[in-house]
């Protein structure tokens, strides 16, 4: 059985043509949290494929895409203010 991790993915892309394919990518596949920061779990295989998609829209030298894993205990210590969260448990496939 795969295991399904919690992720953090933020990005930071110059080109306006290029940031809206990926946030496009992502809005399929994850919950947007803040402008350019969204919440997902994946399995290892939809990590994989989002990678793939994404990362033939970045330039290395000026973009950046970070993405963080969390395990249960870190995810149940996530701290925010203002607005609650919208991040559900939802099963997610890229279609």
């Amino acid at each position: 059985m795969r295991r399904n991790m919690f992720y953090i993915i933020s990005y930071d892309i110059v080109e306006t043509k290029n940031r809206t394919k990926i946030a496009n990518i992502l809005e399929s596949c994850a919950v947007r949290v803040q402008k350019s920061v969204f919440e997902a779990v994946w399995s290892s295989k939809i990590l994989y494929d989002v990678l793939e998609k994404i990362r033939p829209l970045i330039d290395e030298k000026v973009d950046s895409i970070r993405i963080y894993s969390l395990c249960g205990i870190c995810k149940s210590k996530i701290f925010s203010l203002g607005a609650p969260s919208v991040y559900e448990d939802m099963d997610l496939e890229i279609i």
